[in-house]
């Protein structure tokens, strides 16, 4: 679970991390980047679409500056992934929330 969020920062389950993350359900996969920093790419999902989540929670930073394209929502909702895009701050309350019920993956922006 995550304890924590602020600007730069998340704390998941005891871990402190100062870099994007990939929360998968066995690991958290830290210094995560994308292709075009502030715009998700479908290349960025690599690991998400390989851990075959039921759902996909995209914060999008502590302003919400990172887009998901229309391209991306369409690829995810194809696989019948269900997608949740939120500011950072929302998506760690809706990741909590959901990951005692489904297989939830989450790839948090933790700045801008």
């Amino acid at each position: 679970m995550i304890e924590s969020y602020s600007f730069g920062q998340i704390m998941i389950f005891g871990k402190r991390y100062t870099t994007d993350v990939i929360i998968l359900p066995d690991r958290v996969k830290d210094d995560w980047w994308r292709k075009e920093g502030h715009r998700l790419n479908i290349d960025d999902l690599r690991d998400v679409m390989q851990a075959q989540p039921e759902v996909l929670v995209v914060g999008t930073g502590y302003f919400g500056l990172m887009k998901v394209p229309s391209e991306v929502r369409d690829y995810l909702i194809s696989r019948g992934i269900e997608l949740v895009v939120e500011n950072t701050k929302e998506a760690c309350k809706s990741y909590n929330r959901l990951a005692s019920t489904k297989r939830v993956v989450a790839a948090f922006h933790l700045t801008c």
